[in-house]
């Protein structure tokens, strides 16, 4: 047998944040190309290794490698085989998702779950479809006990940008309990996921403060804080985001990210870090629109950029600011 590569990348928020973790909310997520790669081959025993961790293991748990482990464990669950009975392989993970010891905040438990099930699929040359992906990934996060959304595995699995309504995870995490994983995949889990496909031309930019964050810290402190306003107004942001991409309406997305922005503000101070602040305020008197990206507290804001002379000057001032342009790329133009 041959060996195989496949790769992942990360994930950003545009709009929805926080309230996603509310069933029934929408959040606009966009797909980062800044890649993790799982290399997976034939070996003697199963042979789990990455460059986060300076040591290799097998299945025997290990808390370091818990989440890749527990991806195996759902593959060979979706195989309707155990462990043991599982083609041995090593698999090798490889990118950080980080820089100088600092995270990104663009990915790491999604994309390193959607990354091993994707390498089980190459080697044992299985199609998993990206909604399949998605379930098989949200269940395995679910079972190690993940708050989060999963709105970051619906756009890692998509590998696009995609409007996503979250589903009543406390619903699903019961049918843990009772039901085997088959019969889980075949519910209707009231999930939505949309890939949107932006007509408005603009630079979308991607801002790293190099200050970390801890995105399970910063939703323990916020979610309380969550009003029915709050998720009220966030769904409207989100729906004229969304409705202004795909039909070009260059002001109401300004102020609707402009309000998206505000509304997380005012849910708590802690989301905009200082150098959040000095993210959005770069673009002030430019042609564009800025705002955190995700949990805040530091980590990516996101900027969409409207004009060439206005992405020259933001750019330039995030410099000033010690901000890294971590990625661009075009929106709405062939």
């Amino acid at each position: 047998m041959s060996s195989y590569l496949v790769q992942t990348g990360g994930k950003l928020y545009l709009t929805g944040e926080y309230a996603i973790l509310i069933p029934g909310q929408t959040a606009l997520i966009h797909y980062i190309p800044i890649m993790m790669t799982a290399v997976i081959a034939p070996s003697d025993s199963i042979c789990l290794t990455s460059d986060m961790f300076n040591y290799t293991v097998d299945m025997t748990p290990d808390k370091s490698y818990g989440l890749i482990q527990a991806a195996i464990k759902t593959f060979a669950d979706y195989l309707g085989i155990s462990i043991g009975e599982l083609q041995s392989f090593s698999l090798s993970i490889t990118g950080k998702l980080e820089r100088e010891g600092k995270k990104f905040g663009i990915g790491s438990s999604g994309s390193v779950t959607v990354l091993t099930l994707k390498a089980l699929a190459a080697y044992y040359q299985l199609v998993l479809g990206s909604d399949l992906l998605f379930k098989l990934a949200s269940y395995t996060l679910l079972k190690q006990g993940d708050n989060g959304s999963m709105g970051d595995i619906a756009c890692i699995a998509y590998q696009q940008l995609v409007a996503f309504t979250s589903f009543d995870r406390k619903k699903v995490s019961g049918w843990l309990q009772n039901m085997t994983l088959q019969e889980i995949l075949h519910q209707d889990w009231g999930y939505r996921i949309q890939p949107i496909f932006p007509i408005l031309s603009c630079d979308f930019l991607v801002g790293w403060t190099k200050v970390p964050s801890m995105s399970s810290q910063m939703i323990q402190q916020v979610k309380a804080k969550i009003t029915s306003r709050f998720l009220e107004m966030s769904q409207q942001m989100t729906q004229e985001a969304i409705s202004a991409l795909q039909f070009g309406r260059k002001q109401t997305l300004k102020e609707s990210l402009q309000k998206a922005g505000q509304l997380l503000n005012h849910l708590d101070a802690a989301i905009y870090h200082p150098k959040l602040i000095q993210l959005v305020e770069a673009c002030q008197d430019q042609d564009a629109v800025a705002k955190s990206s995700g949990s805040g507290g530091g980590d990516c804001g996101i900027a969409l950029v409207f004009d060439e002379t206005a992405r020259e000057a933001i750019i330039s001032r995030w410099q000033e600011a010690d901000i890294v342009l971590l990625y661009q790329e075009k929106w709405g133009r062939s």
